[in-house]
């Protein structure tokens, strides 16, 4: 019997898609949290960050960074999206911790600062899709077309956003409707990642299958 263990690269994207998975159900549960008066688990700021930050003619910057939260946390859990989530963290994750500082909260910048240097790892791993902005000739990328393995992916996903946004914006008429939507939001979003991981893991064992088949 050969045991065989996960190579080192296997490793490395199971740990980055394990970050990407975690830090977008944080950045969804806690915006989540916020726009539904604490219905769901909050990590990040308390509950009533919109009530505090009122008190200083900030309640709409809350909102703004509650949706935030759960747009940002929608696209890393979506996978196929995941680099476009982690660029639009950065600023956020850098407003709440100068937010949080200056109000003095107790052991918050730490946590922010944790999520920070985790979406810094996701961005250092995706590298390869963010370097043509440093480039001098992105050409090669500008002349390059967009190509999508399954657009019906891309498709559900718009409408698991749709139905999750439309969820939150339902809550001060309606409680019952809101969190039908927001479940039945997330259970899509969830189920076309899973999808979305199967077909690219038997994409990629296909690929490794057809590569140990050409003769040397």
């Amino acid at each position: 019997m050969i045991i065989r263990f996960p190579s080192r690269q296997s490793l490395i994207r199971f740990t980055i898609g394990s970050i990407r998975f975690w830090l977008g159900l944080i950045f969804l549960t806690s915006g989540l949290a916020k726009l539904t008066h604490n219905t769901f688990p909050n990590t990040m700021g308390p509950p009533f960050l919109e009530d505090e930050l009122a008190r200083y003619g900030l309640g709409m910057y809350a909102r703004f960074i509650a949706f935030s939260q759960v747009t940002i946390g929608f696209l890393l859990i979506s996978k196929r999206f995941a680099t476009l989530g982690a660029v639009m963290a950065m600023p956020m994750l850098v407003n709440i911790l100068v937010v949080v500082i200056s109000l003095k909260w107790q052991g918050t910048p730490y946590v922010v600062g944790f999520f920070l240097f985790c979406t810094i790892l996701l961005l250092i791993y995706d590298f390869h899709k963010l370097k043509f902005i440093l480039s001098d000739n992105p050409a090669p990328l500008i002349n390059h077309p967009i190509e999508r393995n399954d657009w019906r992916l891309d498709l559900g996903n718009g409408v698991a956003f749709i139905i999750l946004l439309t969820g939150t914006m339902l809550w001060p008429v309606s409680e019952l409707i809101s969190m039908y939507l927001i479940n039945l939001g997330i259970v899509l979003l969830i189920g076309l990642g899973i999808v979305a991981v199967v077909l690219h893991w038997r994409q990629n064992k296909v690929h490794n299958t057809l590569a140990s088949e050409v003769p040397l």
